[in-house]
């Protein structure tokens, strides 16, 4: 989670804000929260669907290694599923910020004074890195946890 959140996070602060000092409070402590918590709730969804898929459609991944796919591939659809339900919830934001409903911090910069044009493009920005935030901590951890499910000899080890 940590690689994702840093990433996104640097890249906020340094090419979209260009604060200096880069851990001033200000821009630090908000924009990390709001990518921290929106990658956890991403790896929550992600892992609960991976763990779900593999259980469930245990079969069917057996039967690919059986035919000799490699976990990876038998897996695949499965690790694909996962992934989508975990971005799912933040693409819904986006498409529905601003016409459906007012994210939090464009409301609190419209509130303060901000030009509601410069709030527009904060949240947007936001929004866009927190996407990035979700999805590459989602694919390291579906990449990495379906790993757990198969042992050395590529078989599909756990219990129902």
């Amino acid at each position: 989670m940590t690689f994702g959140t840093l990433t996104s996070l640097f890249y906020f602060l340094f090419v979209v804000v260009r604060v200096s000092p880069w851990y001033n409070p200000q821009y630090f402590i908000p924009i990390a929260g709001m990518l921290i918590g929106n990658s956890m709730t991403g790896i929550t969804l992600g892992v609960n669907r991976l763990v779900d898929g593999m259980t469930t459609q245990k079969a069917l991944v057996e039967a690919a290694l059986m035919l000799g796919a490699h976990p990876k591939v038998a897996a695949k659809s499965i690790i694909n599923a996962a992934f989508d339900a975990a971005i799912l919830p933040t693409i819904n934001s986006m498409v529905g910020m601003g016409i459906v409903f007012l994210p939090g911090m464009m409301t609190g910069q419209i509130l303060s004074g901000t030009a509601p044009t410069t709030a527009i493009e904060y949240q947007i920005a936001i929004m866009l890195g927190i996407l990035g935030s979700v999805a590459l901590t989602v694919i390291i951890f579906v990449q990495l946890g379906y790993k757990t499910f198969f042992n050395k000899e590529a078989q599909l080890v756990f219990e129902d």
